[in-house]
């Protein structure tokens, strides 16, 4: 979708489709009361009729309105003007992305970032547009032949304008390519979350961070299993021993900062198929196993994300991926393997893979003397079962890192909910033949999974992102969410302003 920014008569607009706001009391934007003084008090007169529901997000198509130049016009409810905030804008936005992408109209002019919203500033509402009108028309099609592909090609606008009366800038120009720059991320973390296991691969990951590398000019490099073996990646490598597909593990390295700036990293948990191994799955709802590697897609959305902003600050990207599959050479429950940090993990649950997999990445990112580190994974259903599918859950070992997450995932509407990272959860892990276990026993899952992980990041500041609820939907709108990406790319814009 090409995005713009013009000032200029909402009424006077040519376009297929313009989209205005309204509250539920009657109170009109400014905007909104331009083209009702046009078309000499319709729009207030559908208002007061009852056709447009109070509820914000609600909407009504007038197919046509005289006294404009649009072909049709799109209301849409802000619900109350007093309650009016984050979250009733980004519903609005939703549902007027909605209507785009399902309208036969090629362009659009949408007028809601000037809506009252006196707390956050307008390059912000005009960031949240780019971005959530984008995602709105983000469709997976690819493995689709026929009809509804042909379908999906022929509606949907194509040009959209942000109507504001504000002097154009800079400023508001950046909000806009950076809202858009992240939706750009959010599809290709869905995209890569939405193919099957037998496409999506550690292999695809490896090649599709790979012509990332290329298109955006950063270094990727791939380590092999012979690579990994040499780095004595025991407790990684564990988990790969029961899959035919070869293990990688991805390092990319995006150098947008002074070159002795330390950097961020980001590690993404990518396993693309995990069936539990030995310690395997019921059958119910298996296939949605295929988005056990959203953490990976994340990052590399990210990448793809911060790359098309140019933000100038160094990132560096770290995806350890494999399979988890049952097998004659799969590690078994017992088992006691040996970490990249030397530290020796008996696996009592072949299940509980992914802190298998993380932990030897975090002690890798130590070499690159990190600013931070940030790791992201769909690693327990003990976090569904505490949070539910609202918000993702958020351990640190740092106060301040994790404040400043917590408010980057407000801003970006990609909220997190912090759990207590406390030593007396600790003891949950003791094993009697190792360091310790890989699980912490039936209950505070989502605690003790980040407590293991908090063994493996005790060189730096170190936060942990349980997406498990948050990276895809089941039910008829199955399909991955491209979460936490906004979250991830608000965190690195605000720290590239800061520093």
């Amino acid at each position: 979708m090409e995005f713009t920014i013009k000032t200029g008569s909402p009424a006077k607009s040519k376009t297929g489709l313009l989209v205005l706001g309204a509250f539920a009391d009657g109170v009109l934007p400014a905007a909104t009361a331009a083209v009702d003084a046009a078309t000499e008090g319709r729009i207030a007169h559908y208002l007061k009729r009852g056709d447009l529901d109070d509820k914000a997000s609600a909407t009504l198509l007038l197919p046509e309105l005289a006294g404009t130049h649009a072909e049709r016009v799109l209301l849409v409810s802000l619900g109350k003007q007093d309650e009016f905030g984050d979250k009733a804008y980004r519903d609005a936005l939703g549902a007027v992305a909605k209507a785009l992408a399902a309208t036969p109209a090629r362009d659009a002019v949408v007028t809601l970032a000037d809506a009252a919203l006196a707390q956050r500033p307008l390059a912000w509402r005009l960031q949240q547009a780019a971005r959530i009108l984008a995602d709105g028309a983000y469709r997976f099609d690819a493995l689709k032949t026929g009809k509804d592909k042909k379908d999906n090609k022929e509606r949907g606008v194509r040009k959209l304008a942000l109507l504001t009366e504000a002097e154009l800038s800079a400023e508001l120009d950046t909000a806009v390519r950076h809202g858009q720059a992240i939706a750009t991320g959010m599809a290709l973390a869905k995209d890569l979350g939405n193919l099957p296991g037998n496409i999506c691969t550690p292999a695809h990951l490896a090649e599709t961070a790979e012509a990332l590398g290329k298109q955006y000019k950063f270094d990727v490099e791939v380590l092999e299993r012979a690579d990994m073996e040499k780095l004595s990646m025991g407790s990684f490598l564990s988990v790969a021993r029961g899959s035919h597909q070869p293990p990688k593990f991805i390092v990319m390295n995006y150098k947008g900062g002074k070159a002795k700036a330390k950097p961020i990293v980001l590690v993404g948990k990518g396993i693309t198929f995990d069936t539990g191994g030995i310690s395997l799955k019921p059958a119910a709802e298996m296939d949605e196993m295929k988005y056990d590697m959203c953490g990976a897609a994340s990052v590399l959305g990210t990448f793809k994300a911060i790359a098309q902003m140019g933000l100038p600050l160094n990132v560096v990207g770290l995806i350890p991926t494999t399979e988890n599959m049952p097998g004659g050479g799969a590690t078994k429950p017992g088992d006691v393997v040996t970490s990249l940090s030397g530290q020796t993990i008996e696996v009592l649950n072949t299940d509980a893979e992914g802190r298998l997999i993380l932990c030897d990445a975090l002690t890798y990112a130590e070499r690159f003397k990190p600013e931070c580190v940030i790791d992201i994974a769909t690693l327990t259903g003990a976090c569904v079962v505490a949070l539910g599918k609202i918000p993702s859950g958020l351990l640190a070992n740092d106060d301040e890192l994790a404040a400043e997450i917590l408010r980057r995932g407000t801003e970006s509407g990609d909220r997190a909910w912090q759990l207590p990272l406390w030593d007396e959860y600790q003891d949950l892990l003791k094993s009697n033949f190792a360091d310790m276990g890989n699980i912490g026993g039936r209950y505070a899952g989502t605690i003790t999974a980040a407590c293991f992980l908090s063994r493996f990041a005790k060189a730096y500041k170190w936060a942990h992102l349980d997406i498990a609820g948050t990276a895809w939907v089941s039910g008829d709108a199955k399909g991955a969410t491209g979460r936490p990406v906004p979250l991830l790319s608000e965190f690195l814009i605000g720290r590239s302003v800061a520093g």
